[in-house]
């Protein structure tokens, strides 16, 4: 706590997850040029390079796979079968390797391949939400699936997960992150007028996976993924979160589902709310329709609707900037999450020094777009170490979890390192206004 934030009683874990240049997957070496007189012919830079492994001998392909498994094979999981994978994306894109053999596709592989630190520049931004697979907890103990937003070279953002356990005394622990990582593939004829589907390597647990960009719309960055356990009518509980898709220059609203984090469709969405940052879900649908939080005006919280959880529109806003600390603008830092006493929704705002802080509000059960009460200074704000960073003077959260009678917030400090912090829900509900 600082100056200036609500007094609430926190237990602040000791773990901290920070940037780690370590974690690597190997991702597609991109190689884009225009045919031009080369010893094969007037052909592209990557043709000429496939040409030139082709006309290799036997023994001179198996010595350059020597040098490339010495530098990179205890660095990787399944390299071989990676290499071989963007032999035959490389075999669709040229078109004219035919008669290859094993060891000369996978060394075209190799060259079309490249080493990426996805998490080298930060790690920021997490949500978390229980575990499909709840066999063995016991005692109020709940496994959860956290995500992450990861950085590297060029600020790239993926998508990465942590899974784990906590209990209704206030622990948690995370579970081991295996040695290698190992980068979703895309179905080849997936996004084609519908979806983009990513699938796991199914050899990696969960946290050994990670989502890349796969189109234009997302080729700077997949961020912000703020999960739900979605209960439909039919009692089914997929997994749906919002994320914002940035190109480079331009931002737009998409929608991952997934039923057990095994494969994952992402959806671009529309209407006027998609156009925005934050849209966070509620956990099931509000009289019979999915409803969420979001923003239309950059600055405000609205109560929003959707007939189908991809276009969504109009809305009633609910909150506006009002205190000191919110001033600037208001967003979410997460789905709301359902009480007895209402739904709890944990709020950033940003202040002075564009500082960004949480707070929360709580919302009618019946009717979410009644506001009930709200914080007028936030339980969490930058403070000694948390303020400094990538972004200095920022805590941020994409959603916390219900375990028990308390909440487990995972929250991003200075967009570059996480830390956990464990509230009791009815203490912080007291401290609303």
């Amino acid at each position: 706590m600082k100056d200036g934030c609500t007094h609430v009683d926190m237990h602040h874990h000791d773990l901290w997850l920070a940037a780690d240049p370590s974690r690597v997957v190997l991702r597609p070496f991109v190689i884009i040029s225009n045919p031009r007189s080369t010893a094969y012919g007037v052909v592209t830079r990557a043709e000429r390079i496939a040409r030139a492994v082709m006309e290799m001998s036997a023994p001179e392909v198996r010595e350059q796979l020597e040098h490339v498994d010495a530098d990179f094979f205890g660095r990787h999981w399944q390299t071989h079968a990676i290499f071989m994978e963007r032999f035959e994306q490389m075999r669709h894109l040229l078109g004219d390797l035919k008669s290859v053999d094993g060891d000369s596709a996978k060394l075209i592989g190799a060259y079309f391949s490249h080493e990426y630190s996805y998490a080298a520049a930060a790690i920021m931004n997490p949500s978390m939400v229980p575990h499909p697979d709840q066999s063995g907890c016991h005692n109020g103990s709940v496994k959860f699936v956290m995500s992450l937003r990861t950085v590297g070279e060029g600020h790239i953002s993926s998508i990465s997960f942590r899974e784990g356990v906590a209990s209704d005394s206030g622990h948690f622990s995370l579970w081991p992150e295996p040695q290698f990582a190992i980068a979703a593939t895309a179905d080849p004829h997936s996004g084609q007028g519908g979806p983009v589907t990513v699938r796991r390597h199914e050899s990696a647990p969960l946290s050994g996976n990670v989502i890349f960009p796969i189109t234009p719309a997302q080729a700077n960055g997949l961020e912000d993924l703020r999960l739900v356990r979605f209960t439909e009518e039919d009692g089914s509980q997929p997994y749906y979160g919002t994320y914002t898709a940035y190109s480079g220059r331009e931002v737009s609203c998409e929608m991952m589902t997934t039923d057990r984090f095994s494969s994952f469709d992402l959806t671009p969405m529309r209407g006027a709310a998609a156009k925005h940052k934050g849209l966070a879900l509620f956990p099931r649908r509000i009289n019979g329709k999915y409803a969420a939080i979001g923003r239309l005006d950059s600055e405000s919280l609205f109560y929003l609707e959707s007939h189908d959880r991809f276009d969504w529109n109009d809305g009633r806003m609910i909150m506006a900037p009002k205190y000191p600390w919110e001033l600037v603008q208001l967003g979410n830092c997460g789905s709301p999450i359902e009480l007895d006493e209402g739904w709890l929704l944990l709020t950033h705002g940003v202040g002075a020094m564009r500082q960004y802080a949480i707070g929360a509000a709580l919302l009618d059960r019946h009717d979410p777009a009644k506001v009930l009460a709200r914080s007028d200074k936030p339980f969490l704000a930058p403070i000694n170490e948390s303020r400094e960073g990538y972004v200095p003077n920022v805590v941020y959260s994409c959603g916390g979890m219900r375990v028990g009678d308390s909440l487990l917030i995972p929250y991003a400090i200075a967009d570059s390192s996480v830390k956990f912090v464990t509230i009791k829900s009815k203490d912080l509900i007291a401290s609303l206004r």
